[in-house]
Order: C-alpha cells, then sequence, then structure tokens
C-alpha cells in the first residue's frame, strides 16, 4: 500500500494546486471575498508542499525496502545495494529525479507561502497562483507520463540495479543541491510574473525576491562544484570540466542567476533596472526549464542524461514552450506598465553591474549555441560535435574580460564615479596583475596565452576582492559586504586553479610490468603488484602504485571494476592530494603481455578550482544571512 498513498498523495497535491491556481485568480479580482481568498492561497501552498514532499519520501521508503512490486525500483535498484545507493537511488533515474523535482518546487511554494510577509498582499498572491502554476504543470507529467508508483506484475524476485556511475556518495548530495537551484529560479519568475501582473515592479519586490535568487544561487554553485569534482574522480578522465551538454544545461542557469542576482541587487538597493530584472528572472528559469529538456527528452548522449522515450521529451517541450512562451508574452504584453526607474552614470556601480550582466549573457549565448546547434545540425541530417576547443576560444576571453570587469566593480561608487578616481583607488589590483604577469613571463614560460591571462588577473581580483574592506572598521562592517568579499575571493581562487590545471598539468600513458617505474611531473610511479578486490556487488582488479616525490612517499590503489547488475566495468581513479596539487592514476585494461595500461596525471594546484567553488558558496551564504537575519528581526519585532 505504500505506492498507492504516494500516487494518492501525488494526486492530492496536484489537486491543491489546481485549487490554488483558482483561489489565486479569484483573490486577484475586485470582489466583496476577495481578502479571504487571498489569505486562503497561503494555507493550500504549505499543504501542497506537504503532500509532495510526502509522496517523495514514500518512494524513498519503497527503494530502501526493496520493494520489487514497483516497476522504478525494479529497473533502478537490487536488494544488494548498499542502503545509501538504494535510498538516493530514489532520484537516480528519470521517474524519482522529476518526483525531486516537484517536491523542491512544492516546498519552495510553501516556504513562500510561510515566510514571506513584506511582499504587497495582490503580488504575494498572483506569485504564489504562478508558482501553483508551474507545479501543476509537473504533476501532469508525472501522473500522465511518468508515474514513479507504477506496479509490475508479476514481482520479479529482484531488479536490475543502479547504473555503476552513480553508485557513488555524489548520488546523494549532487542532484538535490542542483535541482534545489533550478527550482530557486523558478521561485523568481514566479515573482517576476506576480509583480507584471499586479504592476508592482520595485525596490520592495526586489527585496522580496532577492533572497531566492540568492538562495538558488548557492545550491546552482554548490550543485556545479560537487557535480565537478565527481565527474572528475569517478569518470577517470582526469578533466575537471568537459563542456558535456548536460554540465552545460547547469552552467546557464547559473550564469542566469548571476546575472540576475547582480540585477536585482542594483533595483533593491538603488532602484534601478527594473525591467531588466524582470526580464532576467524569466531568462534564468528559461534555462532551468531547457535543461530538464535536454536531460530527460533523449534527444541527448551523455553520462549525464536519462534518455527516455520521445513521448516524454514532447511532454516537458510542450511545457516549456507554455510556461517560456507565456512568461515572455507576459512581459511583452506589460512592460510597458513597469516604470522607469532611477537613472545612473555610465561610470557607476550600477554601470559596472550592467557590464557584468551584458558580458554574463554574451557567455551565456555561447554556451547556449555551442550545446544547441549540433542538435539543430542533426535534425537536418549533419553529424558535428561542438567541444572544448569551441567554448575556450569563444568563451574564455570573454570570462577573462569578465574578470576584469569583476575586479574594478566593486571599486565604483554609487550613481556617479569618475575614471580618475577609480584608477587611483584601483592601483594594488593593478599592481598585482601587472606583477604576477611579469613573474609568470620570467619564471613560468612557455604557457599558453589565456592561462597566463588567468594568472595574471586571479592575482588582481584575489587584491581587488579585499578593497571594499579597506579602510573600515571590521566589526562594523556589513555582514553582506563579507559576503560579497568572499565570494569574489572564491572566484579568483577557482581562476587560478583553472589556469594551473591548464598550465602545468602533465600526463603520462604507459604499459607497465609488476616491478617496473615510471615518471610524471615530479612523482616517480612504481607499479609494486596486482590484486582481485570483491565487494558487495562488484569485484575488481585492484592496482598498488608507489609514488615517491623527494621524501614523500603516497601508496595509490586504482581499480578496474566490474559489476554484476547491470553488467559494466568502471575504472576508479585512485588520487594523492598533497599541497601544491594532485597525483591522479587510473588503472586500465593488460595488453596480453603481462603489462598493464596506466595513465598518470599530476595537476598543479588543481584543488583551488573546488576550494574556489566553496568559498564562492560560502560568500552567498554570508550575504544571505547578512540579508535575511535583519529583515526577520524587522518583520518579528514589535513596532514600539
Amino acid at each position: 500500500m505504500i505506492a498507492e498513498a504516494g500516487l494518492a498523495a501525488l494526486w492530492l497535491a496536484a489537486a491543491l494546486a489546481a485549487v490554488q491556481v483558482l483561489v489565486a485568480a479569484l483573490g486577484l479580482r475586485p470582489r466583496a471575498d476577495a481578502d479571504a481568498l487571498r489569505a486562503a492561497v497561503r494555507p493550500v501552498a504549505i499543504v501542497q508542499g506537504a503532500l509532495a514532499l510526502g509522496a517523495m519520501l514514500l518512494l524513498i521508503l519503497l527503494f530502501l525496502r526493496s520493494d520489487m512490486s514497483v516497476a522504478l525500483v525494479v529497473a533502478n535498484s537490487h536488494s544488494a545495494k548498499p542502503w545509501l545507493y538504494k535510498f538516493a537511488g530514489a532520484w537516480g533515474n528519470h521517474e524519482g529525479s522529476m518526483l525531486l523535482w516537484v517536491t523542491i518546487l512544492g516546498l519552495a511554494g510553501g516556504a513562500v507561502a510561510r515566510f514571506e510577509r513584506r511582499l504587497d498582499p495582490h503580488t504575494l498572491t498572483a506569485t504564489l497562483g504562478a508558482q501553483a502554476t508551474i507545479a501543476l504543470g509537473f504533476y501532469a507529467f508525472l501522473l500522465f507520463a511518468s508515474n514513479p508508483f507504477a506496479r509490475v506484475e508479476p514481482a520479479p524476485a529482484d531488479g536490475a540495479g543502479l547504473n555503476p556511475l552513480l553508485q557513488d556518495p555524489g548520488l546523494a548530495f549532487h542532484p538535490p543541491t542542483l535541482y534545489a537551484g533550478y527550482v530557486g529560479l523558478s521561485v523568481a519568475c514566479s515573482f517576476a510574473v506576480g509583480a507584471l501582473l499586479t504592476g508592482q515592479v520595485g525596490r520592495d519586490f526586489a527585496r522580496a525576491m532577492r533572497p531566492w535568487v540568492l538562495g538558488a544561487w548557492i545550491f546552482l554553485t554548490l550543485g556545479i562544484t560537487a557535480g565537478s569534482y565527481w565527474a572528475y574522480y569517478e569518470l577517470g578522465w582526469g578533466g575537471w570540466w568537459f563542456w558535456d551538454p548536460v554540465e552545460n544545461a547547469s552552467l546557464m542557469p547559473w550564469l542566469a542567476a548571476t546575472a540576475l542576482l547582480h540585477s536585482v541587487t542594483v533595483l533593491a538597493t538603488r532602484d534601478g533596472l527594473r525591467a531588466w530584472t524582470v526580464m532576467l528572472a524569466v531568462v534564468a528559469f528559461s534555462m532551468s526549464m531547457l535543461g530538464t529538456f535536454l536531460v530527460r527528452s533523449g534527444i541527448l548522449t551523455s553520462v549525464h542524461a536519462f534518455a527516455v522515450d520521445p513521448t516524454r521529451g514532447t511532454f516537458i517541450l510542450v511545457l516549456l514552450a507554455v510556461y517560456i512562451g507565456g512568461a515572455l508574452l507576459l512581459f511583452g504584453l506589460r512592460v510597458g506598465t513597469v516604470r522607469q526607474g532611477r537613472l545612473f552614470e555610465p561610470v557607476s556601480r550600477e554601470g559596472g553591474l550592467v557590464a557584468n550582466n551584458l558580458l554574463l549573457t554574451v557567455i551565456l549565448g555561447i554556451v547556449l549555441i555551442g550545446t544547441l546547434y549540433p542538435l539543430v545540425a542533426a535534425g537536418f541530417g549533419v553529424q558535428l560535435s561542438v567541444g572544448p576547443p569551441f567554448f575556450d576560444k569563444a568563451a574564455g576571453p570573454v570570462a577573462l574580460l569578465l574578470v576584469a570587469l569583476m575586479a574594478i566593480g566593486p571599486l565604483l561608487r554609487w550613481r556617479r564615479d569618475s575614471v580618475q578616481a577609480l584608477v587611483v583607488r584601483a592601483t594594488w589590483p593593478i599592481a598585482a596583475t601587472v606583477f604576477a604577469f611579469a613573474a609568470l613571463i620570467v619564471f613560468a614560460m612557455p604557457i599558453g596565452v589565456l592561462p597566463l591571462l588567468g594568472l595574471s588577473l586571479a592575482a588582481g581580483l584575489a587584491v581587488a576582492s579585499v578593497a571594499p574592506l579597506w579602510g573600515r572598521n571590521l566589526r562594523r562592517t556589513p555582514i553582506f559586504t563579507w559576503g560579497m568579499v568572499v565570494a569574489h575571493l572564491g572566484i579568483a581562487v577557482s581562476l587560478a586553479g583553472m589556469a594551473c590545471d591548464a598550465a602545468f598539468t602533465a600526463e603520462r600513458l604507459i604499459a607497465l610490468r609488476p616491478g617496473d617505474a615510471t615518471r610524471v611531473g615530479p612523482w616517480r610511479v612504481t607499479l609494486d603488484g596486482l590484486s582481485p578486490v570483491v565487494a558487495e556487488n562488484w569485484s575488481a582488479v585492484q592496482a598498488r602504485l608507489t609514488a615517491t616525490r623527494g621524501d614523500r612517499f603516497r601508496e595509490l590503489f586504482p581499480q578496474s571494476r566490474s559489476f554484476t547488475t547491470p553488467p559494466t566495468t568502471t575504472s576508479e581513479s585512485a588520487i594523492a592530494t598533497v599541497a601544491d596539487g594532485q597525483l591522479y592514476t587510473v588503472l586500465g585494461q593488460p595488453d596480453g603481455t603481462g603489462r598493464w595500461q596506466v595513465r598518470l596525471w599530476w595537476k598543479p594546484f588543481v584543488t583551488l578550482i573546488w576550494g574556489g567553488g566553496a568559498l564562492v558558496a560560502l560568500g552567498g551564504l554570508i550575504s544571505l544571512v547578512g540579508r535575511v537575519l535583519p529583515r526577520r528581526r524587522a518583520v518579528t519585532e514589535p513596532d514600539w
């Protein structure tokens, strides 16, 4: 009865979403009971979110119990799996991931209903109605095209098992954080739609939306960072980003959310960029919807994608057209009612943020074109691929220009500034950039142009990121200012790691017999021997490698694993992390002469990539705390 209870919870949640849409629409009309209807929207949204959460928890319980009478469990689980992969396996598939999506969507709507108190009641009602409209389409998709609780008759003795590439602790963390980011952008879009419907696009609207945008951006940052490291150590390719179409599908919402975050800050702080903020809110959620379509439509072949039948892809495409087309149509019809915000000079903090947004939009366009163009070409019978060379050459220079602007932006004054004063304030960041550039020319050449510029600008950005703290009383500095400093410093750290990886990585592919040794970078690596390993649901051939570097000594144990359910062979990398980088090792296949293929990489300072990503997310969290706590105190404290 667990599956039936979960399906019933889904139907009830869908019914409440429909009620929420209807009540919100009636509450926006001039009628005697409009106040009561607007008040009723809040509890309906909260109960709807609770029912969606209940359905998700029941699906997780089915996986933990290995209930083989449920088709989804049969197709994606096995009784011999460790409990963690049963738990996370509930969303490691198409239907379960969509249920997780709609669960977070329902919880987000419930959270807005429960905690939002400053927004105009009419705008809040319209926002909750828009959020329920989005949820209603996804409920319909689950109930009519992707039922996660469907039974199978007769029930088999056991299941087919989970994709071995997903049998990793990263599955428990990466999808939920990424989906929380995606769905957080749905809230931003709902806020924008609500404000357009009521004509209340202003500072109060921006201040209400900003924490939700910031929260979504934090989760997207964490999800992308964690997913990058997961792919790095799990796939055995030695790279941290492959410009895979599904990776791009997560990057595009982050780029749009970053632009939106800066724009909504200008609107909330200085009452500028009103129409631009609304437009970016729609674009950001459009990128989330596009990512959903790419991953679940079956049009992509990717290690990240869920290959499903075209009918489901068509359903999602219809949702994409209805929601995004409807939001853009509403924007076109109502943008004339959005009053112009306050003006500012081109050389100002606002002007810097506008330039920042434009460059982010250019990068977003490059990634979007590079991702979709092969799909469009394939529709006309032309097979082509767009890979890292295109993205690096097209997006790399724009990204470096964006970093330079990021270093200058916080040094600008609001409203109006002068170039001469800016140059004086930017003396130390410029000096750091020039010094790093000269040092690299002297001591590190030859390296590529992009890594050279990246490392130089990373040094300048690191200095510029702490510039807002110069000459201030640190104990009285606002918390959100500390958040901005930490986030910008994180970008500098990540950029330095990316540039070091591109400039200084050493790679070695060699066939070794036990006892043979080779060198990669500063390390001497010896293959000591091989041995079999048997685990709960896989067996492996494990190599024992000894790596020495001066008086440093490391043992590494890369494996070639064989899974039985489903039958799959994977390469499990072994990584030695030291202060100045990582030694990355992968065991390949035997060559038939007693030798084994071994692939080695020495990656100086590569860990800065993910450490910087963690700093960026931490900076966002600090800013969120700084923005939300004063607001909560203002709402809850009595007005004496």
